[in-house]
């Protein structure tokens, strides 16, 4: 009876110990994820990227991993071509999903991602989920997660494209994005050709 006492203690604590370290990889993808970011100096050292501003703040802290997102050209930060909410969830034991969500009414959100309470009278229900957009991302090391998008799942009409996809690294201090477009046959119509944007924390 003693050793079935034993292991069972050994297994429970096996589980929790499991479960914690689970949870700290989660809010450690979730930290590294936030602040304001620029690519103004991969823009500066190759001309075919732009200098853009990436904003990415926690909102809803109490109901989950809730980003919201906000991209522009540096230059037009008051005009962003990109807002969107991210919920970010463990899907499996390996494995953590970027959720993608559009936001009614896009222009009373700009520039409010300086002050979280401005979302709370944004409700979850009046999101329009991106279904098949997710990214699905990897621990590589304790501060490196990477991941893209199911293949061909990201449905998009934008510039003639048929789907699109995303491949996002994440790592103390930086995250690179690649975005592409397709047509039906597989061809490139938008989006960075070389490789994806970098994009250097500027502040907290």
């Amino acid at each position: 009876m003693k050793s079935i006492l034993l292991l069972f203690t050994a297994i429970s604590l096996y589980a929790f110990t499991g479960t914690t370290k689970q949870d700290k990889d989660l809010e450690t993808l979730y930290a590294l994820m936030q602040g304001s970011f620029n690519s103004a100096e991969q823009a500066e050292a190759d001309s075919t990227f732009y200098d853009i501003s990436l904003h990415m703040y926690p909102i809803w802290e109490e109901k989950g991993h809730f980003l919201y997102v906000e991209q522009a050209l540096s230059s037009m930060q008051d005009k962003p071509y990109r807002q969107r909410i991210y919920e970010l969830k463990r899907c499996s034991d390996s494995t953590f999903c970027s959720y993608v969500y559009k936001i009614p009414n896009n222009s009373l959100w700009i520039g409010k991602w300086e002050n979280a309470d401005n979302f709370n009278t944004l409700n979850f229900e009046d999101l329009d989920p991106l279904t098949g957009c997710e990214v699905i991302l990897k621990r590589h090391t304790d501060e490196h997660y990477a991941g893209e998008t199911g293949e061909k799942t990201c449905q998009s009409v934008f510039r003639g494209a048929s789907y699109a996809t995303s491949e996002v690294s994440v790592f103390p201090g930086k995250i690179t994005s690649w975005d592409r477009g397709f047509d039906a046959e597989g061809n490139h119509v938008w989006g960075a050709v070389k490789r994806g944007y970098i994009f250097k924390k500027i502040n907290q």
